[in-house]
């Protein structure tokens, strides 16, 4: 018997999702064999890549729209008609159905492949390929039970190691650092981490357990693993904004393990940079008609904050100081993008959602709890040589407070470095600069 052009329809109606999902998988595989590898070293993958994961996301929140809109079709006339010449309807709903699935599954495949795919671009040789003896990873390493990820990128794995310690809390800046201050990999061993709560390591570890305690203990089990695995005595300590507190407690805590510290952005009192940040946005914007700020300030009222919104009431004054620094012809202008650092290999599909979340979460649920620390009082004796990098017209982390904690610190040597065409990143704004006084505190620590 043949069979009916009833069965036969609805063969095709799924086998033709199918058939295309066959050749789709047969394009991917050809990519990742073959196209990926040679597009890895110039990090040419993140266009199409995120170009392929957009058209995805269109096409299945289109195709998912079309489905609720045919169901809801079917359900009126069904109940119009009492189900009576529904035999079209269905087969349509049916269709949008299979195609739904299809998508949301390469949807999901797409995450996960991000996942695992992210990379680190290599450390290219004249000729293009890897430079011998460097290293360019992106790794998990645990740390007091947590699995936290860390980029590695050197020339020459023998060189000392330096890690960078991100600001935030919840911030992550793998990307920024390897654009930023990619010259510093001919001379170290150059460690990122992305703290629990940040980007690749945002599920780390539960929020309840994001103490400033937690993140003293998991850097210096960091700095431990990597003196072991590099076979160094010491490594060098850079910390940016919130990394820069961190950088002093870690400091204070285990100062065995540390040639120096350097601190950027430098933090000194988080409660008094906070209403000084706050009182700063609110009379500029005052000065300069800015109404909706005003308003926006106001209505939050000062610093401290507490519960939940804390990074969004931060960010009111904060990110208006940025821009303010942004516009000041006295700091140099900067060529660092976020979108560009989000988009970076080094992150995953859901790594970009940590990277979101990080610092709209993670930052509110630590720094309600550092409201109370000043370190002039309780980190004012250090037992590693201690350089501020301070940028002259920074407004984000005010330099009385910085110049006063360098004035009580003691330390067996410190200096404060001024850099005047920056404000609270000279890491970005003055990056030669930056990595030039770097090398000179190597070469105090290391004299030939």
């Amino acid at each position: 018997m043949e069979p009916s052009s009833g069965s036969q329809k609805k063969r095709r109606n799924i086998s033709t999702p199918l058939i295309c999902l066959g050749i789709v998988l047969s394009i991917v595989a050809a990519y990742l064999l073959f196209v990926r590898p040679a597009l890895m070293p110039s990090m040419a993958t993140v266009g199409p890549e995120l170009i392929v994961f957009f058209v995805l996301l269109i096409a299945f929140a289109v195709t998912f729209i079309l489905l609720v809109i045919t169901a809801l079709v079917a359900l009126i006339r069904a109940a119009l008609r009492k189900g009576r010449d529904m035999g079209k309807t269905w087969q349509v709903l049916r269709r949008r159905a299979i195609w739904c699935g299809v998508l949301a599954a390469a949807l999901a495949a797409t995450v996960l492949l991000s996942q695992w795919l992210a990379y680190t671009p290599p450390i290219r040789a004249a000729d293009g390929s890897a430079a011998p003896g460097s290293i360019a990873a992106l790794e998990q390493v645990e740390l007091n039970g947590s699995r936290q990820w860390v980029s590695i990128r050197g020339r020459d794995v023998s060189k000392p190691v330096l890690l960078f310690l991100a600001g935030g809390p919840g911030g992550s800046q793998l990307a920024a650092v390897r654009s930023e201050l990619g010259a510093l990999e001919e001379h170290f061993v150059v460690v990122g981490w992305d703290q629990p709560g940040a980007a690749k390591s945002y599920g780390a570890l539960p929020k309840s357990e994001l103490t400033r305690q937690r993140y003293v203990d998991d850097g210096c089990a960091l700095a431990e693993y990597l003196c072991e695995r590099f076979d160094q005595e010491k490594i060098y300590l850079v910390g940016e904004s919130w990394g820069s507190a961190l950088g002093v407690w870690m400091a204070q805590q285990r100062p065995e393990l540390f040639h120096a510290l350097v601190g950027t952005g430098q933090m000194a009192a988080f409660l008094e940079t906070e209403h000084y940040c706050y009182n700063l946005a609110m009379q500029l914007a005052q000065e300069r008609g800015h109404a909706d700020v005003v308003r926006r300030l106001e209505a939050q009222g000062p610093p401290p904050y507490y519960g939940s919104g804390v990074a969004m009431k931060m960010a009111s004054y904060l990110m208006y100081l940025f821009q303010v620094m942004a516009a000041d012809p006295d700091i140099a202008p900067s060529s660092q993008n976020t979108f560009a650092d989000l988009a970076a290999p080094e992150y995953g599909l859901y790594d970009k959602l940590g990277y979101v979340l990080g610092v709209t979460d993670t930052l509110g649920v630590v720094y309600q709890q550092l409201y109370d620390l000043d370190l002039r009082q309780q980190a004012a004796e250090l037992h590693v040589p201690v350089y501020f990098f301070i940028g002259r017209h920074d407004i984000n982390a005010p330099i009385a407070l910085a110049e006063d904690y360098y004035a009580v610190l003691q330390a067996p040597h410190k200096e404060l470095v001024w850099f005047e065409r920056s404000g609270h990143m000279p890491w970005i704004e003055e990056s030669e600069l930056f990595v030039e006084k770097l090398l000179s505190i190597v070469q105090q620590a290391e004299p030939a």
